[in-house]
């Protein structure tokens, strides 16, 4: 068996490629800012994350934050990788990075530019948004009496586990370079998926659509972040909201 290094490993996701790992007798070790033994922040690194990666064969490379650092942390992560002779790193992106002008798909991207040139043996997976995504961003425009949604823009949520188990399956392989991106089964608009949203928590909300500006906006309206052609996964938004909120 292996011994692989889950990076946000008590994340949405991480958490979820560790269990799978450890099921199948993996040694798995999960590294975030607060998990002993490997609590690190990837943005300093130094002795903390060299010893998490010391004697690692996989680095699942799940840790990731909207708030700036990534490419940094990324940065810290090959390079301790590569003093270690870890034998494949595998990184998790988004569907989009390349066409959505938005600043996290953008050091997204880069992390995916330093992953290839990183000299490692790599795998890159790309996943359309987590259904807990779109959920979250819901709950935030549900606040308010009246909620606004973007006109025009449709979105393709996929489950975690279903990704986890992707991103679990490709950890123990071979590096493979770029594979084939994974979206979930369903383009459905953001109003429909905010009345779901609403039913299933039970809010009585007005949807209005609205028209926004912007290139973000634009690359949005134009689906860049959508994959129909790559609807792998088959659990619903509605199932989804049903296993956190009852039905």
């Amino acid at each position: 068996m292996s011994t692989i290094l889950v990076t946000g490993g008590t994340g949405t996701l991480g958490r979820l490629v560790a269990a799978r790992l450890r099921a199948q007798r993996h040694e798995v070790r999960v590294l975030s800012r607060h998990a002993r033994p490997y609590a690190v922040d990837l943005r300093v690194g130094g002795a903390a994350l060299d010893a998490a990666v010391a004697g690692a064969d996989t680095v699942v490379h799940c840790a990731s934050t909207p708030r700036g650092g990534d490419e940094k942390a990324a940065a810290r992560l090959i390079g301790a990788a590569r003093a270690a002779g870890v034998r494949h790193l595998v990184y998790i992106s988004i569907v989009g990075v390349d066409r959505v002008p938005l600043g996290y798909y953008r050091a997204k991207l880069a992390v995916e530019r330093l992953v290839e040139g990183s000299g490692l043996g790599w795998t890159v997976l790309r996943a359309t948004q987590f259904h807990d995504l779109v959920a979250g961003v819901c709950a935030a425009l549900a606040k308010a009496p009246v909620m606004f949604v973007p006109s025009g823009v449709s979105d393709q949520p996929i489950a975690v586990a279903e990704v986890a188990d992707r991103l679990a399956g490709l950890a123990v392989g071979a590096p493979r370079g770029r594979v084939a991106d994974v979206g979930g089964p369903e383009v459905r608009s953001f109003a429909s998926l905010a009345e779901a949203y609403l039913e299933a928590v039970g809010k009585r909300r007005r949807v209005v659509e609205v028209r926004l500006g912007g290139r973000v906006y634009r690359g949005l309206r134009g689906g860049g972040h959508l994959l129909p052609e790559g609807a792998v996964g088959t659990g619903t938004f509605e199932e989804y909201l049903v296993g956190r909120f009852g039905g």
